[in-house]
């Protein structure tokens, strides 16, 4: 896919039309193999998963397109994919996999509020049975988790503002301290501050508490350490 086709197509009259970041607005935008897309067209996303809108220019018009999407994306943990594995099959160097993974810059890294490693499944858990909620009851807390925020707030978690997001997502004291170790030692930006802030914040929701406490914290801050 090439940064025309993401972020805008235009006719011969250099007229900037939708692509697909307008087109998954209010919706999901999911990109496989991530660090295979072009720098530019990575760095372009991250006007709109800040802003919710994309400005495009060509020649002499200009227009701006919403593009409020959840960004779903993944990725390999090396070129060849088998970093990691049990299988001893890698084979790339340690230069190859830092290449790699700096294909994804700090600022847009810095705009992912989580980060998870899938690890390869084992034969005992592709062939055995699966055991864990169902996804009607997943669906069932995440509507009652989101509701409350309506409730609370007015809007989702997402949507908060800085001032807001003082106002509805302060932990405990626990919490507090846990947050300040990270900012300290993960080097975290403010960006990155307010972020955990919400997440934790969307964590304790759907557990059904009031308050965000240290357990909270400490997971929203693991999300954000995925690629560490």
């Amino acid at each position: 896919m090439t940064i025309v086709a993401l972020i805008s197509e235009s006719d011969s009259g250099g007229v900037p039309r939708p692509g697909e970041i307008s087109l998954a607005h209010h919706g999901v935008l999911f990109l496989d193999e991530l660090p295979e897309f072009e720098r530019r067209v990575l760095e372009a996303l991250r006007e709109p998963l800040e802003t919710g809108h994309i400005r495009i220019a060509r020649a002499a018009r200009r227009a701006e397109f919403p593009a409020r999407f959840q960004l779903v994306a993944a990725m390999n943990p090396c070129p060849c994919g088998w970093l990691g594995h049990g299988n001893a099959k890698c084979r790339c160097t340690p230069d190859q996999v830092v290449r790699y993974r700096g294909k994804l810059s700090g600022p847009l890294l810095d705009r992912i509020d989580l980060m998870i490693e899938v690890p390869a499944v084992t034969e005992a858990e592709l062939t055995g049975r699966a055991v864990g909620e169902s996804s009607v009851t997943v669906r069932e807390r995440v509507a009652a988790a989101r509701e409350l925020q309506i409730t609370r707030q007015g809007k989702p978690n997402a949507a908060l503002t800085p001032d807001e997001i003082e106002q509805h997502c302060l932990p405990d004291c626990a919490g507090a301290a846990l947050l300040k170790q990270a900012l300290t030692r993960l080097d975290l930006s403010a960006r990155a501050y307010h972020r955990i802030l919400k997440v934790a914040r969307s964590i304790a929701d759907l557990a059904g508490e009031t308050f965000i406490r240290g357990p909270h914290v400490a997971e929203a801050i693991q999300y954000r350490r995925g690629l560490g």
